[in-house]
């Protein structure tokens, strides 16, 4: 019905009138957001899934490799039952050998499907599977038998020299730490760095660096077009560009071109064909094109976080970046410059994506400004350094002095990144926001520009009302929250926690040798999280308790 409104809406085109023509674009709006919406329709049906038991002989093949947990290596996977097939996560102990791409297994795995969380709180793994067509979790407790793959994708062959190419960089020739670092940096896998590192990183703001992302690729193109540049001379500068993006993209697609990567590739992309074609660039359009690039081909991209922050801290710094340039010190050569410009697109960047941050992961750190900028001049450095560590490492050449300058580098990189982390005062979790507190801090923020480029009465009034109404809304929702009292029940795989709230105060019931430190940060702050509050309290009972009762009521523990 949308649709068909959206197409009644052209007819705007063809009436020659000055109210219609300053209305124009409003079809074309409703004409794209309906298409998405049948187009995320169709993407988004359900397929139909194969009758599992609970444990299965099955035959897999790997389509991605996941993080790994303390225990297990997970991966993402294609499996047969009988004819039958299903995607999976596959959860796969340390002690056995690593799955490649170029080989199917047979194994008898234990196969569950994916349960929806117990409460709204809770993260919904079911949900972000889904949107992969992922509906089944799959245990792998015992060996398994291989066989040699003959039919691999030229898709597969790039995923396996990268494996390849990850293993050598686990056995090179410096510490652990710089070794994960590398894999991070530029090969965009994390899935065996320790938890100490990527907390580092979160808590002091800093994991764009960490991940693959637009100034990766920018500082790689910049890398290509400077090595170029000697071979081609100046009336050959139009193939120096085609053949730097040709590789941009080789090395996209290598590291299995993420969503960051792919709308990185793009924008690079269009805007140096706009140079090619001697028009002038425009950063929303090459945005446009990225975007619509993407959903084009999966529609599910739009609700991925990574391309959430992508987009908007792109825009932030089309919106904030020049307003914000205007009040720093004019730069007198070239290094100053790019000192100037560092601070500008980081602070950009760090106020449009704070509110989308905030919402999605509930924290921040203040001291995540001054962090930015004093790491990513540095940064800059590493990525080159990283890269050109990464083709030595591939290419199995060996420079032992190299190896101890770089491990020294990475060393010291991540001993200040753990520096910053460790200013727990400007540090806050539990941060509680809501979808629509996230839509008026936009609406702050792209009020904001007018106030930084002219201060005056106006401007200030704008922004400042709707300050107010954030604050406002804020004190309602935390009333209206403290207002709730309630017990509940949590389920953490086996074990039960019992919670009471009591206004703005909750209690909660576990039992002895319970795993507290999970359970605090996979039930406890999610829960105080949604409820808007930081006071509470935990209450340990024996191991044997199997129940507990509150107001008369039993409540189980086992």
């Amino acid at each position: 019905m949308f649709l068909i409104f959206s197409f009644l809406l052209l007819f705007l085109f063809l009436i020659k009138n000055f109210y219609c023509q300053q209305v124009r674009p409003l079809p074309l709006l409703f004409l794209f957001f309906s298409l998405g919406i049948l187009a995320h329709f169709l993407n988004s049906k359900v397929p139909e899934l194969p009758h599992l038991k609970s444990k299965e002989n099955i035959v897999f093949k790997i389509n991605k490799k996941l993080n790994s947990n303390e225990k297990n290596r997970r991966y993402e996977i294609t499996a047969w039952k009988d004819k039958e097939s299903f995607l999976s996560v596959l959860s796969l102990p340390k002690s056995e050998k690593d799955l490649d791409f170029s080989h199917y297994y047979k194994a008898e795995a234990y196969i569950n499907t994916v349960k929806k969380p117990y409460s709204d709180f809770q993260f919904d793994y079911g949900k972000y599977l889904a949107r992969k067509a992922i509906y089944f979790q799959s245990y792998l407790p015992d060996s398994f038998q291989i066989a040699e793959r003959k039919d691999l994708t030229f898709a597969e062959k790039i995923r396996e020299k990268r494996l390849e190419t990850l293993s050598k960089i686990d056995h090179a020739n410096f510490s652990k730490k710089a070794r994960e670092f590398t894999k991070g940096i530029i090969l965009s896998d994390r899935t065996e760095m320790d938890d100490q590192t990527i907390q580092d990183f979160s808590k002091s703001g800093l994991m764009h660096v960490l991940a693959i992302s637009g100034s990766h690729m920018v500082i790689i193109f910049w890398l290509i077009l400077v090595i170029l540049k000697p071979v081609f001379p100046a009336r050959f500068r139009n193939y120096k560009i085609i053949i730097s993006l040709l590789l941009i993209w080789a090395f996209g697609i290598f590291i299995d071109y993420g969503s960051s990567v792919v709308r990185s590739c793009i924008m690079i992309s269009v805007y140096y064909i706009y140079v090619l074609l001697q028009r002038k660039p425009d950063l929303l359009h090459s945005m446009a094109v990225a975007a619509f690039g993407i959903l084009i081909v999966d529609t599910n991209q739009f609700f991925d976080v990574g391309f959430q922050l992508s987009f908007i801290a792109v825009f932030g710094i089309f919106w904030l970046n020049k307003p914000i340039l205007k009040h720093l010190p004019k730069p007198k050569n070239t290094f100053q410059n790019n000192m100037v410009n560092i601070i500008s697109v980081s602070v950009s960047a760090q106020i449009a994506t704070l509110p989308l941050v905030v919402f999605t992961f509930h924290q921040y750190s203040v001291i995540s400004i001054v962090a930015n900028l004093v790491v990513i001049p540095f940064s800059e450095i590493l990525i080159i350094f990283s890269l050109l560590m990464t083709f030595i490492i591939a290419f199995s050449i060996k420079f032992t002095w190299l190896n101890l300058m770089y491990d020294f580098c990475v060393t010291y990189a991540l001993k200040l990144i753990h520096f910053f982390a460790d200013f727990d005062v400007a540090f806050q979790k539990m941060i509680p926001m809501t979808l629509l507190e996230v839509v008026v801090a936009f609406i702050i923020i792209y009020f904001l520009r007018a106030v930084v480029l002219k201060f005056n009465i106006k401007n200030s009034l704008k922004v400042t009302y709707f300050i107010l109404t954030f604050v406002a809304l804020r004190f309602i929702l935390n009333f209206k929250a403290n207002q709730i009292n309630e017990i509940l029940v949590h389920q953490y795989f086996k074990e039960k926690i019992v919670s009471v709230k009591q206004n703005d105060k909750v209690k909660f019931v576990v039992r002895e040798n319970s795993n507290s430190e999970k359970i605090e940060k996979y039930v406890i702050e999610p829960y105080l999280t949604s409820r808007r509050t930081k006071f509470f309290e935990i209450v340990t009972v024996s191991k044997s308790a199997e129940h507990i009762q509150i107001n008369g009521i039993k409540y189980d523990l086992k």
